[in-house]
């Protein structure tokens, strides 16, 4: 039998952390679309239930007996022993329950109490019931700790209380069963690992390294269903009322039990074989970090190559790769956002080409990017000086890109652009990639850049271009990939300044300076948007111009106010 082959009746699941909480949900769910055979692994016992217990439901009442029955034997109740007692009865009782559950469905089920992270006893375990069930085809990986703190906050035995049980025990697990028989593998994993999370570094790694297992475990054994499902929050118990209302003001949307166990059946149909991993649930947004009141500066150091960032082979200027002054601009919004998470770029204002960084002989050994704050008010925003150097084999300083960045902690409303106009009035029929392949009047850019589709309209004052981005691979951006401020959609709305220019006045042209800029939304990739590009002024030697990105309703995405570029012979452009 193969992996591609749907689950069946012979087939026998090992569920770790599958008696309690949410694996056991999506355990007796899975049961019930193919009643199989399920061996649940979980640190609690399940302990006889008292008499004075039986039929008693309510957490109160039963606190309260466990009270009386305390003082009976001559204790003193103290609440930690009434709750230790509680806990184990309600523990005992879900256990049971999901057993019964599972074996309702006509599906059979065993419990070990065992804890996934000691190798022997697990071992021992396993191979008590090999005989009763047979042959393991399946493993689901539920089992996890948490520990929530600030990483300065954290503990080494923290860490290894929540690294161990999702790393060590799925280790562990594999190391008891035989990989070759596994026909499916499906390890719980979570969004903390694939955005982050506040107070969840430890939780955030586990979780990554059981994506990175997932596809790893794919690739040495390609017949197997392999899936890592980074989950969202459950509407569980573990989610109160106070917190549904703290992930509502997130934007986080809570996963109904019912919704989320029946996809993780979903996920194990023959078709999504090949989707070793999926995120089902929203981003994890972060809440403002708190502030200091005090101003602090930063000196944070990069080396870059070419190798490592290979679409800088699509931005050559008279043969020699430069690094678009859009992706400087991203390296110091990024940075700023990284320093305080929970605080997103709003805009930046004096940002200035002050000398470019060329990918030749004069490419420096390590570029710093100097962050000096300006200001700040907790919750709200925090401005930022910012400024890339480098200095030569001499010691000389050479500045690159200067600007001020701010960063807030609650955007604004995106605004809505009243002078749009998507008439087409057919005075430029160029599209695609003749733009890029028009002789001397060809945008010097390459295909990771080549991305204005069509020329809507255009007249003395103003232009307006479609333009579709397809996302180039991680590997491609390199040291500049697209987060919330996308450095290549910018450097393409800029180049509908050079068709104007080009159109009209048989020239060129070269960012100078981008004046200010702001951001209200991500700019789409992979579907169309829209540039407007309204001409303030035009001399001999230079041009201003406003850069408005906008959905085809007005929506502004982002703009570039007051830029200003300088006209550039064409012969120096060539590659």
């Amino acid at each position: 039998m193969t992996a591609t082959q749907q689950i069946s009746p012979s087939s026998v699941f090992v569920v770790s952390g599958g008696a309690k909480g949410i694996t056991a949900k999506c355990t007796i769910k899975l049961a019930q679309n193919q009643p199989c055979q399920f061996i649940l692994l979980g640190r609690s016992e399940i302990t006889e239930e008292p008499e004075y217990a039986v039929d008693c439901l309510e957490e109160p009442a039963l606190k309260k007996r466990i009270m009386e029955n305390l003082i009976s034997q001559g204790e003193k109740p103290k609440p930690m022993m009434v709750q230790k007692i509680f806990n184990q009865i309600k523990s005992s009782r879900e256990i049971k329950k999901t057993i019964a559950e599972i074996e309702a469905t006509g599906a059979k089920a065993e419990y070990i109490s065992v804890d996934v992270t000691d190798t022997i006893k697990l071992q021992i375990a396993l191979n008590s019931v090999a005989n009763k069930f047979g042959q393991i085809t399946g493993l689901i990986h539920g089992a996890g700790n948490l520990a929530d703190k600030l990483i300065e906050k954290k503990t080494s035995e923290d860490f290894e209380k929540v690294y161990t049980a999702k790393v060590q025990g799925l280790q562990n697990i594999l190391n008891c069963i035989n990989p070759e028989k596994i026909q499916h593998l499906v390890l719980f994993s979570s969004v903390s690992g694939f955005y982050g999370n506040i107070g969840q570094s430890d939780y955030a790694i586990a979780n990554e390294i059981l994506n990175k297992s997932a596809h790893q475990f794919q690739k040495n054994y390609p017949n197997s269903h392999v899936v890592a499902i980074n989950w969202g929050a459950w509407d569980s118990g573990m989610v109160t009322p106070q917190l549904k209302k703290a992930f509502a003001e997130r934007g986080v949307q809570i996963i109904p039990l019912e919704t989320g166990s029946q996809m993780l059946v979903n996920e194990l149909h023959p078709a999504y074989k090949n989707q070793s991993q999926v995120v089902i649930g929203s981003p994890m947004k972060i809440p403002p970090t708190p502030l200091k009141p005090d101003l602090k500066s930063y000196r944070i150091r990069r080396r870059m190559t070419l190798a490592e960032n290979p679409f800088l082979y699509d931005h050559t200027i008279a043969g020699v790769q430069v690094l678009p002054a859009t992706c400087a601009m991203s390296w110091m919004i990024h940075a700023c956002e990284e320093i305080y998470p929970g605080y997103r770029y709003l805009n930046c204002r004096e940002f200035k080409v002050l000398k470019g960084i060329s990918f030749n002989s004069t490419l420096a050994e390590e570029y710093i990017l100097e962050i000096q704050e300006l200001s700040k008010a907790d919750g709200e925003f925090i401005e930022f000086q910012t400024k890339i150097l480098s200095k030569n084999a001499q010691g000389k300083t050479h500045y690159h890109f200067s600007a001020i960045i701010k960063v807030v902690g609650k955007m604004p409303e995106a605004p809505i652009y009243e002078n749009m106009n998507l008439t087409e009035d057919n005075i430029i029929t160029t599209t695609g990639k003749g733009f890029y392949q028009d002789g001397d009047s060809s945008l010097f850019h390459g295909p990771a850049f080549q991305e204005i589709t069509r020329v809507l309209n255009v007249n003395q004052n103003k232009i307006t271009v479609e333009c579709c981005w397809p996302e180039i691979s991680a590997q491609a951006q390199g040291q500049f990939p697209v987060k919330w401020h996308n450095p290549y959609t910018t450097d393409i709305s800029t180049q509908s300044l050079w068709i104007w220019l080009n159109h009209l006045h048989q020239e060129v042209c070269l960012p100078g300076q981008l004046t200010y800029s702001e951001q209200f939304l991500a700019v789409p990739c992979n579907s169309p948007f829209y540039v407007s590009c309204e001409i303030e002024n035009k001399t001999n030697t230079g041009i201003t111009a406003n850069f408005i990105l906008h959905s085809t309703e007005g929506k502004i995405y982002s703009r570039i106010l007051g830029a200003k570029a300088v006209i550039w012979p064409k012969k120096m452009l060539k590659k």
